[in-house]
């Protein structure tokens, strides 16, 4: 009976032994045919001595003729509908191109045209509307021309700008290349006489004009007159003049000798050359000059004032502060008219302060002549055939707009 602690022990073996004795030897393996794997490896897998030999050889540009040959097979593959939307898009934008070629084309023809023809200064700008251009011209109709002719002569003043729209132009041609004339049966337009031209074309007595109500100019500024700037307001009312003018009502017209005197040209009592307010407030003040005012027999009848208070006025300083210094008197003074004073008196109003230079050179501003300083009127010109008329005038804030319209109208030899 063997003890419950007794182990028995087996001697120690190498695993890799047992196997070296499994062996039965070397095996004859003959030549075998290479399996589909191994011509594929063999293919990719670069030999060294493969490797060796590509390093030697000189380097050369890739070929990628066959990868065009691929791009080229692939449009190839196509379908026939689709290469034909393809090429008629391609067509499409080459008609494009050449109609607006035409369209440019023409439209710089046709400014250079009316420049010539019309006289003008500068080449308008033609706009010619519609699409496709070359059917229009085919069928000599052009559905709407638009022309931009800009600082067009008008009288004394220049046009800041003329827009005409003529619808339904019909062609008069030798040809898409040889445009004779055209006939307008309708036209509209848009005149502007910008006050900023206003400002710079009749601005020799740095007058401006802006605008005042929907038919009314306000003109400021200053005027020249011998040697003396003085300051001139007036209004202008503009109307419509027939059918293709406009005019201007010159009203309000005053010029202000600083703080000396105001003149009003015309006739009436209320114009011609009055004492300011301010210098009939200084009478009170300047005894010496009221005195000389009120030593005029002439100008005491036209104050109104009895010659009892005249005499005492004189003898005493303090009344005659008294006398000079009432609203009453201050009214009728700024009555006087000074131009009938400087002819019998001209000593008097060199003594109030006028330059006789001056007083000789107002009288002959005139209303007609400042008038026509201030005059912004003027008249389209008489077009050749047809007929071309005023519609509607108005004040606007960048100067005065006139709306036009004409019928009937030729340009160049038409039919």
């Amino acid at each position: 009976m063997r003890s419950p602690h007794h182990i028995t022990t087996h001697p120690y073996t190498n695993p890799y032994e047992e196997l070296g004795r499994l062996d039965d030897g070397p095996r004859d393996v003959g030549p075998q045919d290479p399996g589909p794997l191994d011509e594929f490896f063999h293919e990719d897998v670069p030999d060294e001595r493969d490797e060796a030999e590509a390093q030697d050889d000189p380097w050369a540009p890739p070929n990628h003729r066959r990868s065009g040959r691929r791009r080229r097979g692939r449009f190839a593959g196509l379908p026939l509908a689709l290469k034909a939307v393809v090429g008629l898009v391609v067509l499409a934008a080459f008609l494009g191109l050449a109609d607006r070629w035409a369209l440019l084309y023409t439209e710089r023809r046709a400014a250079a045209a009316l420049k010539d023809r019309l006289d003008l200064a500068a080449a308008p700008e033609v706009e010619i509307d519609g699409f496709p251009f070359l059917t229009q011209l085919a069928d000599e109709r052009l559905d709407s021309v638009k022309v931009t002719v800009p600082d067009v002569a008008a009288d004394r003043v220049s046009l800041a700008q003329v827009t005409a729209t003529a619808s339904d132009v019909r062609l008069d041609t030798d040809g898409p290349t040889s445009v004779r004339g055209a006939d307008v049966p309708h036209l509209e337009g848009d005149v502007l006489l910008s006050f900023a031209d206003l400002n710079r074309e009749l601005g020799a007595s740095q007058v401006t004009f802006t605008g005042e109500g929907h038919d009314r100019v306000r003109a400021r500024g200053t005027l020249p007159v011998a040697g003396h700037d003085l300051r001139l307001r007036a209004e202008a009312r503009i109307v419509r003049e027939g059918d293709s003018g406009i005019a201007t009502h010159i009203g309000g017209m005053r010029l202000d000798i600083g703080e000396l005197a105001t003149y009003r040209p015309g006739a009436r009592a209320s114009e011609g050359l009055h004492l300011s307010r301010q210098s009939v407030a200084r009478l009170a003040h300047e005894t010496r000059k009221a005195k000389a005012l009120l030593s005029v027999p002439s100008v005491v009848r036209r104050l109104g004032v009895p010659d009892s208070v005249v005499r005492e006025a004189l003898r005493n300083e303090s009344k005659l502060t008294d006398l000079t210094g009432t609203p009453r008197f201050a009214h009728r003074a700024m009555k006087l008219n000074l131009i009938d004073l400087a002819l019998e008196h001209p000593e008097l109003l060199k003594l109030l302060g006028f330059d006789p230079a001056l007083l000789d050179a107002l009288p002959r501003l005139t209303r007609p002549v400042l008038a026509d300083q201030l005059s912004l009127g003027f008249r389209l010109p008489e077009p050749p055939s047809g007929q071309l008329r005023l519609r509607d005038v108005r004040v606007e804030e960048d100067g005065i707009r006139v709306r036009l319209e004409g019928s009937g109208l030729a340009v160049g030899r038409s039919r």
